[in-house]
């Protein structure tokens, strides 16, 4: 099951909710009791690959990668 960000209309606060399917899903805010809430993009995280000799994200460039193995 994903987890969806949604943004209350009215608390304006940001909260996760673990959401069976979109469509049958009614949620509310957990501060207010607001049923008006937004969907919002979320962040993913991301891999790191372990294998050879250095660690680094799949993701990022040679130069820049904060997972690289110093």
């Amino acid at each position: 099951m994903p987890i969806y960000e949604y943004q209350c209309s009215g608390y304006g606060k940001v909260n996760e909710f673990l959401v069976k399917s979109a469509r049958s899903t009614r949620l509310t805010c957990p501060d207010c009791g607001s049923k008006k809430l937004e969907k919002r993009f979320s962040s993913f995280a991301v891999g790191v690959s372990k294998a050879g000799d250095s660690s680094k994200c799949l993701t990022c460039t040679d130069r820049g990668c904060p997972h690289a193995s110093g």
